[in-house]
């Protein structure tokens, strides 16, 4: 297992995806039955893995290459807290409680939600938080300016 974990190129060990979570228990259900079931050789075990492990490679490079599918299967990063005000449809739509949400900001070393930059759940279920200083907790002003100043002047 050690050596095929090595060899289909799994980049994070610590942190695992929906697939990836998946895939474990797949793979040790087709091991377990090998191991106890009625085709107990050691042949069935590994042509149930390597299926596995290739249905697995299969599916990363599948998400790696479209966007769109890997945002269907895994999700995006969600906004929780920006420059100190936090968005409550996002907090329903997510079912974090405000108890959970200062939690995390406590855990990042950050008193008040009002200090904090940014707050983003993050797709393996974690919430990361970027600290600000609370004198320049103000969203940057954004400047809206036509792409085609001729379009205008066209009439």
């Amino acid at each position: 297992m050690v050596l095929a974990i090595r060899f289909f190129g799994k980049k994070e060990l610590s942190q695992l995806s929906t697939t990836d979570l998946v895939f474990i228990v797949l793979i040790s259900n087709s091991v377990q039955n090998s191991m106890v079931g009625s085709n107990s050789s050691l042949s069935g075990g590994l042509v149930a893995a390597s299926v596995l492990f290739s249905l697995n490679y299969l599916m990363k490079f599948i998400m790696y290459r479209s966007s769109t599918v890997k945002d269907m299967i895994e999700g995006k990063p969600v906004i929780l807290i920006y420059y100190g005000i936090i968005d409550i449809a996002s907090l329903h739509q997510e079912s974090i409680s405000m108890d959970e949400l200062e939690e995390a900001v406590r855990e990042h070393g950050i008193d008040s939600y009002k200090n904090v930059k940014l707050a983003i759940l993050e797709v393996d279920g974690n919430i990361s938080v970027i600290a600000g200083e609370p004198d320049k907790l103000r969203p940057p002003q954004t400047k809206h300016r036509r792409k085609n100043k001729n379009l205008a002047n066209k009439n």
